[in-house]
């Protein structure tokens, strides 16, 4: 090959034969630095971080490790309020440091037991006795040996699902360490199972729900717990569970070190995190990395407006058959539209199943393993899978239904993009959920871009954007003020052909001859007298039992016509004081059956009717 370069004069032979010379010195790339072994980890964590595919920390590992952990000199582990957006490494950032303090003491513990038994050792030898042996280890599993758990951290989580992700990371980071063990402890799973694997745990991933039963139980003590993790806090108060937390804020009261992390912190949840800290919270450290209104760079956000459920479908099936994805999410409202929407789907060939709360623990376990091994490309789920699923290969989050809660929008987006990779977030929105979607963008402070599919445009005219709330992050959008009924925009809600023509007029006005409240308030009602209250005086009012010793009240002299002959003013003297005796016999008598006849008075006027009982 190298005769034909040189018959066409392409490369002269000098420079085939060109080598490098032999002094010629060759410099090495330097190697990166390992941040995580710059931050003073372990060197078993930093390799297991290394086989993850992790050399460098996020943002948020880098500010919370150091603080997390005990620096040379300092006496007492800091408190940590930790506000970060979701896959920015959050669990890595507070399960590197509590892992690499329990090898720490792991280490001083066996360093310790091998000093005593070396002492144990040489004095026996001292007195010429025989060396003593070393323990042998028991065997778990006979119920002799039973111990509760006692571990040395934990966890909070505040959905299975979560609680799971979290385990598995731990696992993965404790690959390398020797004696270090982890444990899940979740609702919906046998107990034998969860009591088995708590046996010599370090460190348990929990539900809060399980994780007391198991304690009132007596299969677990908290009372060794050292550090308090509590995950995805604002979820964990939505969801319910403030007792739960107030009980295991009370039996883990000896620990050294409080950790609260979440992607969103309102008022409500500092509060929580103030009770539960150290001195009611007066050396507390926050670490706010990026708060909720700052753009997810690598997730682009989109909107579809829709004019009724089956445009929102048409939209779905369109994107679903982008070859562009890999996997994606999609999130319903209700557990029925989540099963419903998924069948339609399945029909249709797509690869989906559905995710909600209603289903058993192991069918939601095997769904997520289907996931998250590649058999499944769409997965249908309620918020339930909002937080906690980290699955690489999704492209895509469909928020099909709309979240109850603004803050939800931000974790559901946050399913894609995770560590820097690229995603989409679409969003499908008919014309009554203009609320919904003017509150997430008055929460994120973020406008959302309205985009539109040729041939599946909205007929109906799209909201019009309003401007963001005025009370900062997470404010009240404009136009929500005194005026419950107002227009989006802060003006006043427009009337309709209803109300023309009444301008500033009083309410009522033109519905009599005069207003009705104007004046006394029952000034209107004539037959009764000029003034219903008059002569009243000091003394109590006649016709109350007083019979013919008090004064009659004006107005009340005559009765209307059509007024019943059975009236308090038609008693007789000699029974004023006896209020209910002229109405006794006739009303027995009517429940008895009788009939009534009139009876005639001197003056052959009706009277007051009598009863008479019929023959028997």
């Amino acid at each position: 090959m190298s005769d034909s370069f040189e018959a066409r004069g392409d490369f002269s032979p000098e420079i085939l034969s060109a080598e490098p010379e032999a002094d010629t010195p060759v410099t090495p790339t330097p190697a990166e630095p390992n941040g995580f072994e710059l931050l003073g980890l372990a060197p078993e964590l930093v390799q297991a971080c290394a086989d993850l595919g992790y050399v460098q920390p996020t943002q948020v590992q880098n500010n919370v490790v150091p603080k997390a952990m005990l620096g040379e000199g300092e006496k007492r582990f800091a408190d940590l309020m930790v506000s970060s957006q979701t896959g920015s490494g959050k669990t890595a950032a507070f399960l590197l440091p509590v892992l690499h303090t329990l090898l720490q003491q792991q280490a001083q513990a066996e360093a310790q037991e091998r000093a005593d038994f070396e002492q144990a050792c040489a004095d026996a030898l001292a007195r010429g006795e025989a060396a003593p042996k070393r323990p042998k280890r028991k065997d778990p599993t006979n119920p002799r040996n039973f111990k509760a758990a006692t571990p040395g951290a934990l966890v909070l989580c505040p959905t299975r699902e979560l609680a799971q992700q979290v385990a598995n990371d731990a696992i993965d980071l404790v690959r390398h360490c020797r004696g270090l063990r982890i444990a899940n402890v979740v609702g919906g799973m046998p107990y034998q199972l969860q009591i088995a694997k708590l046996q010599n745990a370090d460190l348990v991933v929990a539900t809060p729900g399980r994780l007391l039963d198991l304690q009132r139980s007596q299969q677990l003590k908290l009372d060794q717990v050292q550090f308090l993790v509590v995950d995805e806090a604002d979820r964990m108060l939505d969801l319910g569970f403030a007792d739960d937390l107030a009980e295991v804020n009370d039996l883990t009261s000896q620990r050294r070190q409080t950790m609260m992390f979440s992607a969103t912190f309102a008022p409500r949840i500092q509060q929580l995190a103030m009770r539960v800290m150290h001195d009611g919270g007066k050396h507390v450290q926050k670490v706010q990395i990026d708060s909720p209104q700052e753009q997810h760079a690598n997730i682009q956000q989109k909107l579809f407006w829709a004019d009724n459920a089956d445009h929102k479908r048409k939209l779905l099936d369109h994107w679903l058959r982008d070859t562009s994805i890999n996997q994606a999410i999609v999130f319903a409202s209700t557990q029925i539209e989540c099963d419903g929407l998924a069948n339609d789907l399945q029909q249709e060939g797509f690869s989906a199943v559905a995710l909600h709360g209603a289903l058993s623990q192991g069918i939601r376990n095997r769904r997520l393993m289907a996931l998250r091994a590649g058999q499944v490309q769409i997965l249908v789920a309620t918020d339930v899978a909002a937080r906690g699923i980290d699955v690489p290969t999704i492209t895509h989050v469909f928020n099909f239904g709309l979240p109850m809660k603004a803050e939800d929008y931000t974790h559901r987006i946050g399913r894609t993009g995770r560590a820097g990779r690229d995603g989409q977030a679409i969003t499908f929105a008919e014309t009554r959920d203009r609320r919904k979607i003017f509150d997430i963008e008055a929460f994120t402070r973020q406008r959302i871009a309205v985009e539109t599919i040729p041939g599946l445009e909205p007929r109906q005219r799209a909201p019009q954007a309003e401007p963001f709330g005025r009370g900062g992050p997470g404010g009240r959008p404009a136009g929500r003020g005194n005026d419950r009924f107002a227009d989006r925009r802060g003006a006043p809600a427009p009337r309709g052909p209803r109300f023309e023509g009444r301008g500033d007029a009083p309410r009522f006005e033109g519905r009599g001859d005069a207003p009705r409240f104007e004046g006394n308030r029952f000034e209107r009602e004539a037959p009764r007298g000029d003034n219903r209250f008059d002569n009243r005086g000091d003394s109590r009012p006649a016709g109350r039992g007083f019979g013919d010793k008090a004064p009659a009240r004006a107005g009340f002299g005559a009765k209307p016509a059509g007024f019943s002959s059975f009236g308090r003013n038609d008693r007789a003297p000699e029974r004023g004081a006896d209020r209910f005796s002229d109405r006794g016999n006739s009303e027995r008598a009517a429940l008895r059956g009788g009939e009534f006849q009139p009876r005639r008075s001197e003056g052959g006027a009706p009277a007051r009717p009598v009863a008479r009982r019929s023959p028997r």
